[in-house]
């Protein structure tokens, strides 16, 4: 095989990311969440994230919103939940790279978001749009969720995938990026 150094410079560009599933990971899941006063974040959650970023690797969340579907919010409050989300991040120093998420849901009364999706989990089109969008190391690169779903989607996705189920995602995620 014939040496690129283009495809070399390619590889040397590649990060690993994190991709944090959102409810039940990042923050506590209370169900179909979209306002900030009834968002409690995770123990060490925010700890976490700037982990992450310290090691250079993206943050990425990828999180179902069937509640867009389901008529219980809209996307311009998914966008201010998430804008919020970043300023308290940025707070302590950490950020998302970027926030993905699916509004469908094949059984949503709004007609709209009424249908199946390849975004939405156990579907891996969040993480594949990611992986199109950002040079990622997808060797090295894996999901944190907190359900089967989140892990057949980053299985789907050639990522590994962890089960977090509490308490303290910082304590939970620092072993993870030792082995990644």
């Amino acid at each position: 095989m014939r040496y690129d150094p283009m495809n070399d410079m390619t590889d040397q560009a590649r990060r690993p990311a994190v991709f944090f599933d959102r409810d039940g990971v990042l923050n506590e899941d209370i169900g179909y969440l979209f306002e900030k006063d009834k968002f409690s974040w995770v123990d060490g959650a925010r700890e976490a994230v700037r982990a992450v970023n310290d090691l250079g690797y993206f943050a990425f969340v990828v999180t179902n919103q069937s509640g867009v579907a389901r008529g219980l919010y809209d996307e311009a409050q998914i966008h201010e939940l998430h804008n919020w989300m970043a300023d308290e991040l940025a707070q302590i120093g950490a950020h998302i790279d970027a926030f993905e998420y699916c509004p469908f849901h094949p059984e949503g009364i709004v007609e709209r978001y009424r249908r199946g999706c390849h975004r939405r989990k156990p579907s891996p089109g969040m993480i594949n749009d990611l992986l199109e969008r950002f040079p990622v190391d997808v060797k090295r690169s894996f999901l944190v969720g907190d359900q089967p779903t989140d892990l057949k989607a980053a299985s789907a996705a050639g990522l590994k995938g962890y089960l977090f189920s509490g308490p303290n995602l910082e304590l939970f995620l620092k072993p993870l990026l030792q082995i990644a």
